[in-house]
């Protein structure tokens, strides 16, 4: 069992995880992507495992303490719920399954789910040396 297992125990979000790992890879081969950060990469794999067309994506705050973007802190309590809802659901059923849910809702709430799982994932992808 690797680290990832280890603290996050998600069959679903583990095979989703070797997925990201490969789009991150293709993103590196990419030139005009090269410069880009690993969370910048991350969001766009992420973003890769929903079957929408999504948005372009929305202003990334600053990060938070808590497990939502500081940029959702005047939101409503249903918005946030919502947020966490598909949190979970993307750490219990996979992210494509989460992405697919999300793309129901509006943008904000779609844009936010992504910057909250990458919040999430980064530094799990850095500590297996996928992302800088």
């Amino acid at each position: 069992m690797d680290q990832f297992t280890s603290e996050f125990k998600h069959e679903a979000l583990e095979a989703d995880m070797q997925h990201l790992a490969a789009e991150i890879q293709k993103f590196r081969e990419r030139p005009e992507l090269r410069e880009a950060s690993g969370e910048e990469m991350l969001k766009k794999s992420i973003q890769s495992l929903s079957p929408a067309q999504l948005q372009d994506e929305a202003k990334q705050g600053e990060p938070s303490a808590g497990p939502l973007p500081s940029y959702t802190k005047a939101v409503s309590a249903e918005t946030k719920l919502e947020i966490e809802y598909l949190l979970d659901l993307a750490f219990h059923k996979g992210i494509s399954t989460a992405n697919a849910e999300a793309a129901k809702s509006s943008p904000f709430v779609l844009d936010a789910f992504h910057d909250a799982l990458v919040g999430k994932l980064y530094p799990e992808l850095q500590r297996r040396g996928i992302v800088k």
